[in-house]
């Protein structure tokens, strides 16, 4: 059966409606709706062939049609128009998201919540994956006579801030001295290399002379770098869901919820997916996520080599046009936002 020019038209205007409208659409209101110059009779007849090649459905006993999964993923790949976000919203996203290098934990997280309140749905944002990120420095700072902080911090700004109980007494002054030679030994090295090289044995031998210190303090340095691998998810306007009329029924709701509670299957799927801009859509996604939700990411990066993911959550009737446009928008300003001046390293 031919997907002639006629039925793409039909499809693309059954779609655009029922985005905005939420209802099923029957042949004698989409003629009165959008002019097709053709009659009632012939879009009746369209729109059988088109729900017999699976781009539509029709819900219960209606005589209305809506898009299925496959007219979604249609529409996305070839019938969506670039929609361009207006010179306001830009400018509210790029005031919003004018960050200092540093501090990109609190920017990931602004991100998201921006995301949010833009779109209306849910969104996330996963911070990126750590094993490659390069060493800054290492500062040990002292709480009281039994308790000290040991604060890393990485190039890309990622930030740890570890209590650690001492069981041995200490000065400010070794603590300095300890932190000196941390950040001497492996300031430049990437998380992966200081867990996996002999760099330990080698500074267990330059600190003898604090020995009972140091065993008090590396096992829980080595710890924290392990624990800077892994990646946080961000996650904004869950309740959204709840002015969403495909989830008015309060168990689709609580499904919905469930998911979001569940963020390791959830940062399992997002760490896993591709790069760049990425749509699944219902049954496409991976079964951590809900059949009739939708999945719009993107791929973020920190000076061009650190990752993350960002983007939204919500059902398979959205603006694909818009909220893609938000999302990459988004992502362009994280990009440069967190992109080094050249000639800084």
């Amino acid at each position: 059966m031919d997907l002639n020019e006629r039925k793409l038209r039909i499809l693309q205007a059954i779609i655009h409606d029922f985005i905005i409208t939420g209802e099923p659409i029957g042949s004698r209101t989409l003629s009165k709706k959008f002019d097709m110059g053709i009659s009632p009779a012939t879009i009746r007849n369209e729109m059988a062939d088109l729900e017999e090649m699976g781009f539509l459905t029709h819900p219960h006993t209606s005589a209305g049609r809506i898009p299925s999964d496959k007219g979604y993923r249609l529409y996305v790949n070839h019938l969506m128009q670039k929609y361009e976000l207006p010179e306001k919203e830009k400018q509210i996203i790029a005031s919003k998201l004018t960050s200092d290098f540093n501090e990109l934990e609190q920017t990931i997280e602004k991100a998201a919540g921006l995301l949010s309140e833009i779109t209306n749905l849910t969104s996330f944002a996963l911070t990126p994956q750590q094993d490659e990120d390069v060493l800054k420095y290492i500062n040990i700072l002292p709480v009281d006579e039994r308790t000290v902080v040991l604060m890393i911090v990485a190039e890309s700004g990622k930030v740890s801030n570890t209590a650690l109980r001492i069981s041995v007494p200490y000065s400010e002054e070794n603590l300095a001295i300890l932190s000196k030679t941390l950040t001497y030994n492996y300031r430049g090295k990437t998380i992966s290399q200081v867990l996996t090289s002999d760099i330990i044995k080698n500074f267990e031998t330059d600190i003898e002379a604090m020995s009972r210190l140091a065993e008090n303090i590396m096992p829980n340095f080595m710890k924290t770098l392990e624990n800077m691998l892994n990646v946080d998810l961000y996650m904004a306007g869950q309740t959204n869901i709840f002015s969403i009329p495909e989830f008015n029924d309060i168990d689709k709701a609580k499904m919905f919820l469930e998911m979001l509670s569940k963020k390791d299957d959830l940062t399992r799927t997002l760490v896993n997916r591709d790069d760049g801009v990425i749509i699944t859509i219902g049954d496409e996604n991976s079964e951590e996520i809900l059949p009739d939700c939708s999945l719009i990411t993107a791929t973020y990066h920190i000076d061009g080599k650190l990752v993350g993911k960002i983007g939204v959550i919500g059902p398979t009737r959205m603006k694909y046009d818009e909220i893609t446009s938000v999302v990459e928008f988004v992502t362009e300003k994280l990009n440069s936002t967190f992109k080094l001046p050249e000639g800084k390293e």
